[in-house]
């Protein structure tokens, strides 16, 4: 007997099996039991999440010949027929290889004939959006006034690529990806009812690998049962994905509450050897710390993080030694690294320095240095012979509160902010390097009012329209009223000139690098 992979063989053959997609189930039940099946249904969503199989389930209630049931009975010669794909009242049809004008009018031609036996005749059609404009001009007419036996259900992961006029005939229903709990849930099933030995935390390394595609968790599992032999540990599924375990992640982050920089870079070496892909290292990393920010605001909710409760127990944790404004600046650090990565051929070297910066500026590195001010302690004071004392040394201290920074007395001049330039680009860098190392490209030009002008070389334009983004002018803004208590708006040009150097050795990253390393440039190409 040949072997059915677990994708097929745990295949949902009625409603009540879907896994994650309660919000489709309730609609497509409502509607067979008050008689309003529409002649048209979209189903969109990612792969692996049940589409086609919801297509052929309604199919089955349809023409069930208890039908239409919410519940098909699975016994009837039409319900093991379309469970089989042999019944002829259930075409299925691949967008991808039959997209042609050609293809859809032999479908309007079989359009014509009644069902051989069933109720209804169902065109399911995976992949629609593969289908030519063409093809789909063809189908409007059929598609808008099919006859009263025919059911049209569409599938597809890219609904922006159907035409609007195709859209506008169906009901369009939205599968979601499926929550790593849920999905864990199901493998567990079907670990059980296998007979297999397969650790918890193996089944949600295989959930969160998977990316909310039940279909690729089964595969997974089927492919990692197969290899070693119905004995499955977490060291295993690691050992095939190549995926960076929870453990490493949270390991790494006590590091830097620690501010342990060694034991970071340790840690993450030790990764390296392990085969463990850095650019995958660097993802979960950033997801790492955004679990910690769902975990501060929630306190642990593991709904909003789908991850075990025990894990998010641990993340709430852990969340608490930062503030949320740390989490936000290590979270922007880690994007820029990321956009770092892109633009060189090592993707260790960035990772490495962003892990000594994040340990070295856990505490405080976002909080505004004027507004924190030291304690300020008194000198001691001996007391008058007259008054009584304890042994012990008297110390005291007096706390000034923070002090806001003042009203500008005077305006600024374009002097003042060149002079300034450097510690704008430095205070920026710390927030978001792709930022700094934008404007670091341009020099102050005047200062019109409260505009500041910006001047870049022509060849620079890039620079200049990254920098126009809403998001970065906020934060150019925001640092220069940092600076200078004055509220300046900022305008970015081009000049006629073409540019410097690109090494020039003040750019923010290769400063960072050289004071990280006590470095220095010893050969620059002019």
């Amino acid at each position: 007997m040949s072997y059915t992979v677990y994708a097929l063989k745990w295949r949902p053959q009625n409603f009540d099996d879907i896994v994650g997609q309660n919000h489709i189930v309730t609609t497509l039940k409502s509607a067979i039991a008050n008689n309003r099946v529409a002649h048209a249904y979209l189903f969109s969503g990612p792969r692996g999440v049940g589409k086609t199989s919801c297509a052929r389930i309604l199919a089955k209630a349809l023409n069930c010949k208890e039908g239409p049931s919410e519940k098909p009975c699975q016994k009837c010669s039409s319900c093991l027929e379309i469970s089989q794909g042999r019944s002829f009242d259930v075409i299925e049809i691949d967008g991808a290889s039959n997209n042609s004008v050609d293809n859809i009018r032999d479908l309007r031609e079989s359009v014509k004939f009644a069902p051989s036996q069933g109720r209804f005749k169902i065109y399911i059609i995976d992949e629609v959006h593969m289908l030519s404009d063409s093809a789909f001009n063809a189908l409007l007419k059929t598609l808008e006034e099919p006859p009263p036996y025919v059911k049209f259900i569409f599938a597809t992961t890219h609904p922006q690529k159907v035409i609007p006029t195709i859209l506008s005939r169906c009901h369009r229903l939205d599968f979601r990806r499926i929550p790593a709990l849920e999905m864990v849930e199901q493998l567990g099933k079907i670990v059980a009812q296998e007979k297999l030995s397969v650790e918890k935390e193996v089944l949600f390394a295989i959930a969160k690998s998977s990316d909310g595609s039940l279909r690729d968790a089964e595969s997974i599992l089927d492919q990692l049962v197969s290899f070693t032999k119905d004995k499955v540990s977490l060291k295993d599924v690691i050992s095939m994905l190549g995926i960076v375990e929870q453990e490493a992640l949270l390991e790494i982050t006590d590091k830097i509450i620690q501010k342990d920089a060694l034991s970071a870079l340790a840690l993450l070496n030790k990764l390296i050897d392990d085969g463990k892909d850095v650019g995958v290292f660097l993802v979960n990393l950033i997801e790492h710390f955004r679990n910690l920010m769902i975990a501060k605001v929630t306190k642990g909710d593991s709904k909003l993080i789908d991850l075990p409760q025990e894990t998010c127990e641990r993340l709430l944790k852990q969340s608490n030694a930062f503030t949320l404004e740390e989490i936000f600046s290590a979270f922007n650090i880690l994007v820029s690294t990321q956009e770092m990565t892109k633009k060189l051929e090592s993707l260790r070297i960035p990772l490495e320095i962003t892990l000594v910066r994040l340990a070295n500026e856990k505490k405080g590195s976002s909080v505004d240095a004027r507004q924190v001010q030291p304690e300020k302690v008194l000198p001691k004071q001996t007391p008058p012979p007259a008054a009584r004392v304890t042994p012990a040394k008297v110390e005291v201290k007096k706390i000034i509160p923070p002090i806001k920074p003042p009203e500008p007395t005077h305006s600024i001049t374009i002097d003042n902010v060149k002079d300034a330039w450097n510690s704008l680009i430095d205070s920026l860098g710390k927030i978001k390097i792709s930022v700094a190392s934008y404007l670091n490209e341009g020099q102050p030009f005047k200062l019109n009012g409260n505009i500041l002008v910006v001047s870049f070389p022509k060849n620079f334009s890039l620079h200049k329209e990254a920098l126009e983004r809403k998001d970065n002018r906020a934060l150019v803004e925001k640092s220069l009223f940092d600076i200078f208590s004055v509220n300046l708006r900022t305008d970015f040009i081009l000049s006629e000139e073409q540019k410097h150097k690109e090494n020039d050795e003040n750019h923010p990253f290769l400063r960072s690098a050289l004071d990280l390393f006590n470095g220095r440039v010893i050969n620059k190409d002019e």
